[in-house]
Parts: structure tokens; C-alpha cells; sequence
């Protein structure tokens, strides 16, 4: 489909509204809303969210701030929530007790209960095939609980269970790739995708995933001004970065095959990302330097992973 931003988005009414609490600066409502205007007008969405910073700041009883129906479910059962009310509607819709019209199925979950807590309810729903789409949105840590690490928490990041100091240099681990766990499990679309570029990539990825039929995952960056510490103004410019930089590359995997959907001209170096954060501070510290020439080794090792990969499923 065309992308027109005038007419596909900024004239669909946000069926995610103002008058939500979350943080200024933070990356996850843009994506919510860029998400849920992905959908047709004329389609109902029923979305389940997991405990944790959205869901605790957009559902405040008796307010919400999503127009569709939603579902709180807890942290680790998103994916099983969801998929309970997908099988429940298709049944419903088998016995001719529902009225004509589409209904779609979108869960939200932070890394914290995609990547950890919630992953095997995750794995299960996309294992059966459930016509659902799950979205992760990746702040990195558990934000919501005191910036815990997670497993999406990049190495050498400062949380509060992984402090930089004298004893550690921060998260001592490396980040798990969620996507690539999901294109393992062999579903129509995956894709991973941020607010970047007038949103162009992430709507056209929501669209796809919406209206793909079977399971679908997205996993979105989205920033967090407290824990990562930048500016809450700076959030594009966070963004622009991950792209840029290729920490976070934008691709998508339809039926296994991978299409890498933006390249940068010159691809900067990972100091441009790490400099405007106060959780990487440490690492420009005299003495510090190895730290910064390992985690550019793994960003170059998965982006070339990537180009690999890109080329061997199209037949390169």
C-alpha cells in the first residue's frame, strides 16, 4: 500500500487518546498510536496489556485511554490472555453469534514481560497459531518496577540490579535477540521497527502484521527517558540514532524471508548512541575505552549477521 501520511494517518481518529500518564519523553505512546491507527476504521481490535508501564499508565480505572476494547492481564500472560479471546471470538463467530465485521487481536507487553516473564506464554500463543499480533515495546529494563535489568538490556548498561561501579561495568551480559527467537518459530510476519523517519516504517509494519493472517510479532524501541537518561526533548534524536548506528536495525522476515528495510548511507559509530545516555556515562571514562570497542563488535557482528541472512533467504 501507499504511504500517505496526510490522508492513511493524520486523518484516522487515534483510537490511543491524550490524557494517558506515561512519561514525557517516552517512547512507547507514539508507537501505541501509530499501531492501533494501522488498523481499518471500520475494524474493532481487542488488545490485552501486560502489567508494566503502559499498562499501568493508560488503563487507570474508570479511565482509559485506548477507544477499542482492552484487557489487563498480568505480566507473564499476555500472550495466553489473548490468545483465550481469539479462540473464544473465532468460535463465536463459527456459531453465527457475533455481527458481520473484523475483529483483531493486539497484546502490548514490555521487555520485561516479553523478553523474560512473559516469554513462554508468548512462544505458546505463536506456536498455535493464533490470529493475533504481539508487540513488544523495548525499553530495555524493567522501567516500571526501579529500572531493573532484563534480558533486552544491552551489556554494560547501568540499571539499578546491574550498577556500574567498581565491583561490575554494568549489565555483564549481552542482549538477547527476541526477534530473531520469534522468526524461529517459523510464523508469517516478524518484524522489528521504532519511531523513526515521520513513523513510515513502523505503520506500514503494524499494517502488515495486523492484517497478516496467523500470528504476528513486532518488536519496537521505544526509549525511556528515566532509564536510559536523555533529555525528555530528545526522543527522535534517540531514535535516529539506533538506526543510524544499526544497534537497532529496522527489517522484516515475511514467510522466512528476511528484507533488511533501511540501510544507512554511513553507518555512524555506536559512540553516537551511547554518548547521549546517562546509563553508558561510565563507559567514556579513562580506561573505559574496551568497553566501547565490545559493544561495537557485537553491533557489527549482528548487523553483518543480518546482511547474511538477507541475502541467503532471497536467494543471493
Amino acid at each position: 500500500m501507499a504511504y500517505n501520511v496526510k490522508e492513511i494517518v493524520a486523518n484516522k481518529p487515534s483510537r490511543f487518546t491524550a490524557g494517558h500518564r506515561m512519561c514525557a519523553g517516552c517512547g512507547a505512546p507514539p508507537v501505541a498510536r501509530h499501531i492501533m491507527r494501522a488498523l481499518k476504521p471500520e475494524d474493532h481490535a481487542v488488545v490485552a496489556g501486560a502489567t508494566g508501564c503502559m499498562e499501568v499508565s493508560t488503563f487507570i480505572y474508570p479511565y482509559t485511554a485506548w477507544t477499542d476494547s482492552f484487557i489487563h492481564t498480568a505480566f507473564e500472560c499476555a500472550g495466553a490472555t489473548l490468545s483465550g479471546a481469539e479462540a473464544a471470538y473465532q468460535s463465536m463467530k463459527k456459531q453465527g453469534k457475533l455481527p458481520e465485521g473484523e475483529t483483531k487481536f493486539i497484546a502490548f507487553g514490555g521487555d520485561g514481560g516479553t523478553y523474560d516473564i512473559g516469554l513462554q506464554s508468548l512462544s505458546g500463543a505463536m506456536e498455535r497459531g493464533h490470529d493475533m499480533v504481539y508487540v513488544c515495546y523495548d525499553n530495555g529494563a524493567y522501567m516500571n518496577t526501579g529500572i531493573q535489568r532484563s534480558s533486552a538490556t544491552p551489556q554494560f548498561a547501568d540499571t539499578t540490579t546491574s550498577p556500574a561501579g567498581k565491583v561490575i561495568p554494568g549489565k555483564m551480559q549481552t542482549r538477547k535477540d527476541l526477534t530473531q527467537i520469534m522468526v524461529g518459530h517459523h510464523i508469517p510476519y516478524v518484524a522489528q521497527t521504532l519511531g523513526y523517519m515521520n513513523f513510515k516504517d513502523l505503520y506500514e509494519k503494524a499494517e502488515k502484521a495486523i492484517y497478516t493472517k496467523g500470528p504476528a510479532f513486532l518488536n519496537v524501541m521505544a526509549p525511556c527517558p528515566r532509564g536510559w537518561g536523555y533529555p525528555t526533548d530528545q526522543l527522535m534524536q534517540i531514535n535516529k540514532l539506533a538506526v543510524e548506528t544499526c544497534y537497532w536495525p529496522l527489517y522484516e522476515v515475511v514467510d522466512g524471508v528476511y528484507h533488511i528495510t533501511y540501510k544507512p548511507a554511513k553507518k555512524l559509530p555506536i559512540e553516537e548512541f551511547l554518548k547521549p545516555q546517562k546509563r553508558f556515562k561510565h563507559m567514556f571514562k579513562p580506561g573505559n575505552e574496551w568497553m566501547i570497542e565490545e559493544f561495537q563488535k557485537e553491533v557489527d557482528a549482528r548487523w553483518q549477521e543480518l546482511i547474511n541472512l538477507e541475502k541467503i533467504t532471497n536467494g543471493d
